[in-house]
Order: C-alpha cells, then sequence, then structure tokens
C-alpha cells in the first residue's frame, strides 16, 4: 500500500504531499491543474520511464519520493531487501529523482537501486488502468491475457505447459533444420576428414620417429665419410698387422707392465696400477665397440631413399595437421570423433523426427487443456462483467468472451483437429458487446459508444481486479464520457473496491468523488510568471464545495452545494 507521496518540481507542481491510507482515495481539480502530474510521479516512483520535459520550468531536478507499506507481501519485501534496502516497521521509502538534463536515479531504502528495481517492485504492489487501457483492450493478445489472468491459476498453469512444449518443440524443429540446411557443407567436411585420416593411416607416425629418422638417414648419406674416419679410430686405438704395437692399446700394454713392476717395489704405486688397468679396459672396450660399427656400417641407397621419403611423408603431415607427430594423432582423434559427429546425422534426424511428434503430442495435450479452461473462465467472465454492466446503467448489455481456434494441416493435433498453436496456445480471444437489446455483439472499440466503453472498461477492471493479488489499484479518469445514474453506480463500484483494497482514483465526476474515504483536491495557481500547482486534502464543507465547482462550475451555487451535500449523505450512507 501507498502511504505517503511527496513531489517537488514535477511539471506545474511545485511542492505537494499527499498522505494516503487504504480504502477509496479520490483527486479532482479543474482540467489542466496538474491531476496528470500526481500520476507521473506515482508512475516514476513505480519504474516508469522519466523524461526531463517533465521537470518544472526554472528548477534544476524534479524529485519525488514515497513510503510504501510491505506488510503482508514478505516475496516483496524478501526483493527490497535484497537490493540493500533498509526497512523500517515493514515500511521502506523510494525515491526517484530527474535531472533538468534527462539524468534518472532511483533509492530504495536509502540505497541507490536500478530503476528496473522500482518496477519489479511495483508489478506486485500497484496496478494501473487507465484510458491507455481501452486502447490495450482492443487487442486480441491483450484480451487473451486478461482471460488468463481472471482464470488463473487453471489458466497461468496450464499455458506455463504449453510454453515449455512449445519452446521445445521449437528447439527440436531449430536443429532439424540445422541439419538438414547444412548438410552439404557437412559432408564436405566428412571427406576432408576422412582423407586426412586416411593420409595419417597410412604413413602411422609413431612418437619420437622423427629424430630417429633423421639420425639414420645422416648416417646413410655419410657412409664413406664415418668408415674412413672409423677406420683410423680403429688403427690408433687397436693398430693392425703391420704394426701390431704402433697403437694406443701396445703402449699403455707396455705401461702397465713397467707399473706393475714398480708396484712389486713400492706397493705406493698400487692405486696408479689400478687405473691404468681400468683405462685400459675401457679402452679395449671402445676398440671392440668401433670395430662392430664398421662391421655394421653399410652403404644402402636403397634404405636411404626408403628413410628420406618417410622423413619427407611425416613433414607433409606435420605441415596438415600438427607440428609433431603427438600433434598429429591428437589431430587424429579429434578428427575420429567429428566424423563420428557428422556420420550420425542420419540417426539424429530420426531421433529428432520422433522427439517431434512426441513433444507435438504433448504440446497438443497441453493447449486443449488451456483451450478448457480458457472456456470456462470465459463463462465465467463474461457472466461477471456482464452483471457488473447491468449495475452501471446498462441493463440489457451482454459481453460474450468467445474462444476461438484456427485450422492448419501443419499445426498441433487437439482433439482430433489440428490447429494453428503458438506459445500461448492454439486460442484466439476476443470480447464482444452487446450494448442493448437487439444489438449484435461487436468488437470493443466498435460495438460501444465513449460512456459505453468507458463503463465496459470499469466493470472489467472491477471484475480483474478481485482475481487481482496487488494491495493497490489506480484508476485513471476510467469513468470517461459517464454521466448521471451510471456515474453513482461507478462510484458505487469503485467504493466497493476499495472495502479490501487501497484504491485511487482520478476524476472529474462528483458522483464518484462523493464515495471517497479521503478527497484530495488539486488547484492552480495562475500568480506570478510561471504556473503552479498545489494538492490539498478536503473534508467537511471543503468537500462539499469542491463537489458544488465540479457539479455546477461554482462553488457559491446553494443549489449545487446541497446537491453535494445529499450526494455525500446518499454516499455515506451506502459505504
Amino acid at each position: 500500500m501507498i502511504e505517503e507521496i511527496r513531489i517537488r518540481g514535477l511539471g506545474v507542481i511545485e511542492q505537494a504531499e499527499l498522505s494516503l491510507g487504504p480504502g477509496l482515495t479520490v483527486l479532482t481539480g479543474e482540467t489542466g491543474a496538474g491531476k496528470t502530474m500526481v500520476l507521473t510521479a506515482l508512475g516514476l516512483l513505480l519504474g516508469g520511464r522519466a523524461e526531463s520535459a517533465t521537470v518544472r520550468l526554472g528548477a534544476d531536478r524534479a524529485e519525488v519520493e514515497g513510503v510504501l507499506a510491505v506488510a503482508g507481501h514478505q516475496p516483496v519485501a524478501d526483493r527490497a531487501v535484497e537490493a540493500g534496502a533498509v526497512l523500517e516497521d515493514d515500511r521502506v521509502i523510494v525515491a526517484r529523482t530527474l535531472s533538468a538534463e534527462g539524468r534518472s536515479r532511483a533509492w530504495l531504502g536509502g540505497r541507490s537501486v536500478p530503476v528496473a528495481v522500482l518496477a519489479d517492485l511495483a508489478e506486485d504492489l500497484v496496478a494501473v488502468h487507465g484510458q491507455s487501457s481501452q486502447v490495450a483492450l482492443a487487442r486480441p493478445s491483450r484480451q487473451r491475457d486478461l482471460l488468463d489472468a481472471f482464470g488463473a491459476p487453471a489458466t497461468t498453469q496450464a499455458r506455463g505447459a504449453v510454453a515449455r512444449a512449445h519452446a521445445e518443440l521449437v528447439a527440436i524443429e531449430a536443429e532439424l533444420a540445422t541439419i538438414r540446411g547444412q548438410a552439404r557443407e557437412r559432408a564436405r567436411e566428412a571427406d576432408l576428414l576422412r582423407h586426412g585420416l586416411d593420409e595419417i593411416a597410412a604413413l602411422a607416425p609413431e612418437a619420437g620417429e622423427e629424430t630417429s629418422l633423421a639420425a639414420e638417414e645422416a648416417r646413410l648419406a655419410h657412409a664413406d665419410q664415418l668408415r674412413v674416419a672409423m677406420g683410423e679410430v680403429r688403427r690408433l686405438l687397436a693398430g693392425d698387422d703391420d704394426s701390431p704395437e704402433d697403437d694406443v692399446l701396445g703402449w699403455l700394454a707396455s705401461a702397465r707392465h713397467s707399473l706393475e713392476t714398480a708396484r712389486t717395489l713400492d706397493p705406493g704405486l698400487g692405486p696408479a696400477a689400478d687405473r691404468l688397468a681400468e683405462v685400459t679396459y675401457l679402452l679395449v672396450d671402445l676398440a671392440a665397440d668401433v670395430s662392430s660399427y664398421l662391421v655394421d656400417l653399410e652403404v644402402d641407397p636403397q634404405r636411404l631413399a626408403k628413410v628420406s621419403q618417410r622423413r619427407a611423408g611425416l613433414a607433409q603431415l606435420f605441415r596438415r595437421y600438427g607440428e609433431d607427430v603427438p600433434a598429429v594423432l591428437e589431430w587424429a582423434a579429434a578428427a575420429r570423433d567429428r566424423l563420428a559427429d557428422l556420420d550420425s546425422d542420419t540417426d539424429r534426424v530420426a531421433e529428432l523426427e520422433q522427439a517431434r511428434a512426441h513433444v507435438r503430442n504433448r504440446l497438443g495435450e497441453a493447449a486443449g487443456e488451456l483451450s478448457r479452461a480458457r472456456a470456462e473462465a470465459a463463462s465465467r467472465l463474461g457472466g461477471e462483467v456482464t452483471t457488473e454492466l447491468h449495475a452501471l446503467a446498462m441493463p440489457q448489455a451482454l459481453l460474450d468472451v468467445t474462444v476461438r481456434q484456427r485450422e492448419d494441416p501443419d499445426g498441433v493435433p487437439v482433439a482430433g483437429r489440428t490447429l494453428v498453436c503458438t506459445a500461448e496456445g492454439v486460442d484466439q480471444v476476443e470480447m464482444l458487446l452487446s450494448a442493448h437489446s437487439g444489438a449484435p455483439p461487436r468488437p470493443l472499440d466498435k460495438g460501444a459508444s465513449g460512456g459505453e466503453l468507458s463503463r465496459t472498461m470499469l466493470a472489467l477492471e472491477v471484475v480483474l481486479a478481485q482475481a487481482d493479488p496487488v494491495p493497490t489499484l489506480v484508476f485513471d479518469e476510467v469513468d470517461a464520457g459517464v454521466g448521471g445514474r451510471a456515474a453513482v453506480d461507478v462510484g458505487r463500484r469503485l467504493a466497493r473496491l476499495a472495502r479490501h483494497r487501497q484504491v485511487l482514483v482520478v476524476t472529474h465526476l462528483p458522483q464518484v468523488a462523493a464515495f471517497a474515504d479521503h478527497h484530495y483536491v488539486v488547484h492552480k495557481n495562475t500568480a506570478g510568471h510561471i504556473t503552479s500547482t498545489g494538492v490539498h486534502r478536503v473534508t467537511d464543507t471543503e468537500r462539499a464545495e469542491e463537489l458544488a465547482r465540479m457539479m455546477a462550475g461554482m462553488e457559491t451555487s446553494q443549489a449545487a452545494r446541497r446537491h453535494a451535500r445529499e450526494l455525500l449523505q446518499m454516499a455515506a450512507a451506502e459505504r
């Protein structure tokens, strides 16, 4: 519930304060006095769009502040606390500023917040109904939404099931379209992958072989030079048949013999003799290895060509698929996985088609359930609105809420029919009004005068508001075009609605204002260069004078004052 609104520098309002309470609050005033600015201020508090043109001329900014009571609305209180707001006695202060340059800021419970946070909270606290709603009501989609809101929870639950099934169907059909639409590209990709895998399989590279192949190729290519070099090494180490002692091993044998002899004379030479023996053994092994190398060393042009060819093949793989054998093998593994995905398209298409058939049936069942819930809600809504219209001086009016479907061979199966289906279901909802006896039912924007449409709108608002959980309802001149006894009935309906809700009404009808629990008057002051507007609460005599002004256009008319007092007495008796 809205407890207070304070306004500074907004439009024609220099400064104003409204203390609101439960029940019916009306806002009246002459045309152009600034009643719209009060609703603009309320809209700013509720996260509405801010326009710099609404800042009062000469002011650097506009400020709006309000106090919202959130007791009994724990989800709203929780969201406010999550946004950083501080609550005091289940109340939260909301503020909005708008600079003349167009910069807007919002506060919630003393904490700066995005404007969207205010809008989010407002959805569960305040519902605004105005003449713009009459334009929106002419749209079939809006009428369907209103019917679903009235039929809740059955309609909203069924609509949720339809939306989920429809989203699933859309996703399946999108994947099918993608697979089929990209069939040529996917086939080309599969061919390239298979070619690469065939190249790798034909060469069958092994990790580390590029290093060993490089070494082998170098050895084969320089076999003659290696034979000469290693032959010289062997000769120097072990000599040859012509000079058996002209070699390292021969010299070492002589040195070892001399050292062993000396060792017998001086035991301290033992370690030196042992190290020389060790060196001798090592050189003997080295000489044997050189000899073995020379035996194995051969000139093999065919092997050289084969090694060079394999190295060339590996180099080609490295250029195409990776910088070394591990990278090539990694590419091959990924290619096999991707190829498996591509080759599974046929199976995936069959799987998706089966899933689509299943989801279509499920969607049809959910849409059928939603249609049944809407049909039941439509009958109740039409009956209740018709009852309200009879009480609003339209005794012969009839509102018919129709629910129709459209056939489509490509639609979804619903109760033996194939129907067009969207995320909102298969139904087209239309409200038809027969304003008086003998008049054919026609769409709301075509079958009613301005006053009849206003009363129909109010009847709808009253019926729908009873199903709306928000604690505060705002009506902006929905009584336009209504007068006489019908205006009294409008006041009665709003007063009845205000027994359980906070209702704020901007009206130009004294018959409506008479039923108010709280009455505020917006007055205009043209003194000075800039027009200013104030808002003050009226009671007793002031209130009677305001009603007299609304009826006769002049507060001093005794007849108007007498009529105003009678109107107030009648309304008080009925409240």
